[in-house]
């Protein structure tokens, strides 16, 4: 009797023991295996020069918006004096033109005036010329006079009129320098637009030597790899560190198309790491990939089988520093509503 119940007993407790595994099962939470991950940045070079100094090496903690390399500026250095010595030989030509116009405006008015009266003065003395030509010529004909004076006469008249025609010619050329006055202005306004033209230029080489200074980001990071060495010829895009923000990881999962609903951006999720096993970290979903692809071989999901899935980021929200990047662990979707399946 007793060798019929000892059957009986064993398979109540394989029924027991696979009741209590379908119920531990059924109330662990859904979780994805992932590894971490950071956003890595690559400091690279703007400008063709030879680096003369690598500040960081690799495993370095970089300061926020530290000069992390320094290239050789001999060349934009020299470019920015030749700049600097033709501002100040155009600075030397404006204040120079702008004296000329200064004195042009001034002078102009007051010769066009005295042309004017030494015109009135020669009108004058043409009138008073040719009166006294004309009276000669009168005694003339009544014999008052002599043919000697009337030719002296005749000869003042002529170089009068000669006289004043030629103030009136003066006084049209010192009114026609007017359109001196505005090339003169123009000239001016020219060598302004000049100038603007050579400070905007020193601007630019001041601009493109300060790229000679390579920076950090602007938050603490630690340097991944050195690429660049002393004595290297850098060119625009040459990589020279690759940096890391401790604080700014994420886990990368891989999602079945049949659970990617419940995976959604913004939703806070719990991670635990190998390397940190027994604790739970918060975390939150940040991207989830609108086309699916296959599972790397390298990763299982949380069926432990290949197919279609779809790539999240899991944002790392609290230790980030303590996870180093390759760490594999699992993301756990918690929550109420994993609570109500």
């Amino acid at each position: 009797m007793r060798r019929k119940l000892i059957p009986v007993a064993i398979a109540v407790v394989a029924v027991l023991a696979l009741a209590a595994w379908a119920l531990t099962r059924k109330r662990e939470a859904p979780h994805f295996t992932g590894f971490v991950e950071g956003e890595e940045r690559i400091l690279r070079s703007e400008v063709t020069a030879r680096a003369l100094d690598v500040a960081f090496g690799e495993g370095a903690e970089v300061p926020a918006g530290a000069v992390v390399a320094r290239l050789d500026t001999s060349e934009i250095d020299a470019r920015i004096d030749s700049q600097r010595h033709e501002l100040e030989v155009i600075d030397a030509e404006i204040l120079a033109q702008g004296e000329r116009v200064k004195l042009i405006e001034s002078t102009w008015p007051r010769d066009v005036q005295a042309r004017r009266a030494d015109v009135e003065q020669a009108e004058a003395a043409a009138r008073n010329a040719q009166s006294s030509f004309a009276r000669e010529q009168n005694l003339a004909r009544t014999g008052a006079t002599t043919a000697q004076l009337v030719d002296d006469q005749r000869a003042r008249n002529d170089q009068a009129q000669a006289a004043l025609a030629r103030a009136r010619d003066v006084l049209a050329r010192t009114q026609a320098e007017e359109a001196n006055i505005a090339l003169a202005r123009r000239q001016f306004e020219s060598q302004q637009r000049r100038r603007e033209l050579a400070e905007a230029q020193l601007r630019e080489l001041e601009v493109l030597r300060a790229k000679h200074e390579v920076r950090a980001p602007g938050v603490p990071t630690v340097v991944q790899t050195q690429l660049l060495w002393p004595g290297e010829l850098a060119q625009p895009g040459t990589p020279i560190l690759s940096v890391l923000d401790p604080r700014d990881k994420y886990v990368q999962i891989y999602v079945p198309v049949e659970d990617v609903q419940r995976v959604r951006v913004g939703r806070r999720v719990e991670i635990e790491l190998d390397s940190l096993p027994g604790q739970r970290l918060a975390g939150e979903v940040s991207f989830v990939a609108d086309q699916a692809n296959f599972t790397p071989e390298k990763i299982e999901t949380r069926r432990d089988r290949l197919g279609q899935v779809y790539r999240a980021k899991v944002r790392i929200l609290e230790g980030a520093d303590r996870m180093p990047p390759g760490t594999e662990g699992n993301v756990y979707l918690v929550g109420a509503e994993e609570k109500r399946a």
